[in-house]
């Protein structure tokens, strides 16, 4: 008796939470394009959390036997394995449209099909998918044809990358607020920042909580 409760113990302790899981996915998909893994502060800014709770879910799964670190080591993190695949942790959210990561352009708002993401992302809010266009953003790990995965919300703090509107034209970028000037910068040199004066109609749509990478069989 005492054994089998052990055993379930083990197997409890053992399993991958959603939150664990994309954190997982995060530094994976970091290593592959980069060829090296993201500091604490970079995953941090890929999950949208501080690189201090970064950092708890990197330890979680380096105790789980997920990931390996160096001490003091700024780039350390190595991935030892992958955990199954739970079907039932994935949803499905809508794909709407396009939208640019270059210059501002309408996003086309009709339904192009769903996108699995895990619950733990959907269940957070309202969630819509867009796919980007350009290369505006490549420095935050955005690439054309990628699918950003956005939570629905009017309002955003400084430092996030929002899906903005101005007047009809839509973009994913870095939202700046300093004092009474509001801009949108790029993530990538060859680009200007935005500027969004006192007339101009602009409003946010959305939070970039998530990034799919182009290629991803997790499109329907």
């Amino acid at each position: 008796m005492t054994a089998n409760r052990k055993q379930r113990g083990r197997s409890q302790e053992d399993q991958i939470t959603a939150a664990q899981q994309r954190t997982l996915k995060e530094v994976q998909d970091f290593i592959a394009r980069r060829k090296f893994p993201p500091t604490m502060k970079e995953l941090g800014e890929l999950l949208g959390v501080t690189a201090a709770s970064a950092h708890q879910q990197v330890k979680q799964l380096e105790r789980k036997g997920y990931v390996s670190r160096e001490p003091r080591k700024a780039r350390s993190i190595s991935v030892l394995r992958e955990p199954e695949r739970n079907p039932q942790s994935l949803v499905p959210i809508p794909l709407v449209g396009v939208v640019m990561a270059g210059p501002a352009t309408l996003a086309h708002e009709n339904r192009l099909g769903d996108v699995l993401v895990d619950a733990s992302i959907a269940g957070r809010g309202r969630c819509f998918a867009l796919r980007i266009s350009g290369d505006s953003m490549i420095d935050a790990d955005m690439d054309d044809g990628d699918i950003v995965i956005c939570r629905q919300q009017p309002v955003a703090e400084s430092g996030e990358i929002v899906v903005a509107l101005l007047g009809d034209e839509a973009t994913v970028k870095r939202l700046s607020i300093r004092g009474d000037r509001i801009e949108l910068l790029p993530e990538n040199k060859r680009y200007r920042p935005i500027v969004i004066g006192p007339d101009d109609e602009f409003s946010i749509q959305g939070k970039v909580v998530a990034v799919r990478r182009a290629g991803d069989s997790s499109d329907t």
